[in-house]
């Protein structure tokens, strides 16, 4: 008769991220622009071990899940060159106007990435994007009582943005599309899955 070894770990129904931070004895930047800061830091582990890592540091981030009164979520899709696709995502963007809170930051993206304003906001969630090697937070939030922008305060979208395609997708929808491999942006993912669990 085979046997079964018991599983390491404690049993929970209560489970959370907790502050830590292993000394830096070196670090230096390998790189930094507007957007982002990239360094090499040497840190000590919990017996006095060392350790190289890359830390890539953008500035923080912001999205949103904005939901229409028949229970659709807008989702954009726009070409991303790091990963050499048109992403499916939410409306985002980085912190990126000086004293800016990050409701006003996510009512800026909303309006300026696909024209939308909010009477309703709320914060959704809070995410580490890739925390094994970079430090982004997102904030994402979530807005509702949903009215399209006034023509004359439209936004002129340039780059990336300016062929961009918007949709409103019934909840339902975008999570088969999620678990179908149709939608592989993490923050997006999240966000409906949040917003799904909350109806």
């Amino acid at each position: 008769m085979r046997q079964h070894a018991d599983f390491t770990g404690v049993v929970t129904d209560s489970v959370a991220n907790r502050p830590a931070a292993w000394p830096v004895s070196e670090s230096t930047v390998g790189f930094e622009n507007d957007y982002l800061r990239v360094t090499l830091d040497t840190i000590e582990d919990t017996v006095g071990d060392e350790h190289s890592r890359v830390v890539v540091r953008p500035r923080g981030a912001v999205a949103v899940a904005a939901v229409d009164s028949r229970g659709r979520i807008l989702l954009v899709q726009q070409f991303r060159h790091a990963v050499q696709k048109y992403t499916v995502e939410i409306p985002a963007g980085i912190l990126d106007v000086e004293g800016e809170s990050k409701r006003d930051a996510a009512a800026r993206e909303l309006a300026e990435e696909a024209d939308v304003q909010a009477a309703d906001w709320s914060h959704l969630l809070n995410i580490n994007t890739t925390p094994g090697f970079c430090s982004e937070e997102i904030d994402i939030f979530l807005a509702k009582e949903l009215a399209p922008v006034p023509l004359d305060q439209r936004t002129d979208r340039e780059a990336e943005e300016a062929d961009m395609t918007h949709w409103w997708v019934p909840i339902d929808d975008a999570v088969k599309a999620v678990l179908a491999g149709d939608i592989t942006d993490g923050k997006t993912i999240a966000a409906i899955f949040a917003v799904a669990r909350l109806r």
